[in-house]
């Protein structure tokens, strides 16, 4: 019987799995891929719009080479975070139901059975990306993530979208030799988009080396082509990669299941305490970037972090209470 079973483990997942072992309450933290999944999924050199001591855990430093912390950089500290405090870490493990029993849950996953008196959900939002919707999207060309640039020199590469990861994938793979064309449903570059990293696409898109789309969307997607519909009406363009970079959202269908309910409206909020973080489920808490839903700007490591002490604080506090 485990006082609290973790679910996810990224920098949140871990703040917990520390946060829990400091009140001496017993826990596991469960995860269905590796260490920190989603940062092992960024781009091989993506560059932290934080500062390294604001994504810090545990009070342990973060010392990076640069003003910006490096994916690499990221990957290698929370591993000796995780091992620091030795904090028991299920990788691999994907947890299918979690099912009320009396006072506790049975959490059954890919590989056991547990049983907790509390369940913490610090599952992100990075593995589902929200689809276009359009013919051709299931092509093999088409693609929702990006790991580097060297397999697209001298080739066609079309990126949707007009964040920091479409900017990214735009401006990388231009420079490693592809021919990049931009289309985006808005009518600017991203305001939020790295301040160091703004001005140069802007003056890329100026200057005519990557070609760009304003208010326009993508209709059609062929094996060497794609239709484009723009204020001057519908054209095609030659293609021979799509890089969707269009943003990720929570999954829902596996919050569903567990019964968290979430709202009818476009932000599509898990319901939670705002004081507590529980759930409409007893005992069942959120932390971390799932708490904002479609919401994906609003939660990030740095200011999401104190998730941990909020939700463990509240968990030590029942059992207290329980046991007196």
């Amino acid at each position: 019987m485990l006082d609290v079973l973790i679910i996810g483990a990224g920098p949140i997942g871990l703040a917990c799995g520390i946060e829990a072992k400091r009140r001496n309450l017993s826990y596991v933290i469960v995860e269905k891929g590796c260490l920190v999944n989603s940062i092992y999924h960024y781009p091989a050199n993506m560059t932290f719009f934080s500062t390294s001591e604001k994504i810090e855990i545990g009070g342990v430093p973060f010392v990076s080479h640069g003003p910006k912390p490096t994916r690499a950089e990221a990957l290698e500290y929370y591993r000796r975070v995780a091992q620091l405090y030795d904090l028991t870490i299920h990788n691999y493990e994907m947890v299918q139901e979690v099912l009320p029993d009396g006072d506790f849950y049975k959490i059954h996953s890919s590989k056991q059975t547990y049983q907790a008196r509390a369940v913490v959900v610090a599952t992100g939002f990075y593995d589902h990306p929200n689809l276009m919707g359009v013919p051709g999207e299931d092509l093999p060309k088409v693609s929702h993530y990006y790991t580097e640039p060297h397999p697209y020199i001298g080739q066609r590469v079309l990126v949707v979208g007009a964040a920091n990861s479409a900017v990214d994938v735009a401006l990388e793979t231009w420079r490693k030799g592809a021919e990049v064309t931009l289309v985006h449903r808005g009518p600017e570059i991203g305001r939020r988009v790295k301040y160091w990293v703004k001005p140069d696409i802007e003056n890329r898109i100026k200057e005519g080396s990557i070609q760009a789309f304003f208010e326009s969307h993508i209709t059609e997607i062929r094996p060497h082509e794609v239709d484009l519909m723009t204020p001057d009406g519908r054209i095609t363009i030659g293609n021979d990669f799509v890089m969707a970079m269009t943003g990720y959202q929570p999954d829902y269908s596996w919050l569903n299941n567990m019964g968290i309910c979430i709202s009818s409206d476009d932000l599509k909020l898990p319901q939670r305490n705002e004081e507590t973080f529980e759930t409409n489920l007893p005992n069942v808490y959120l932390a971390g970037t799932v708490c904002g839903g479609m919401q994906t700007n609003k939660w990030f490591i740095e200011n999401s972090i104190e998730h941990a002490n909020v939700v463990m604080d509240e968990i030590h506090k029942r059992k207290e209470l329980a046991s007196a």
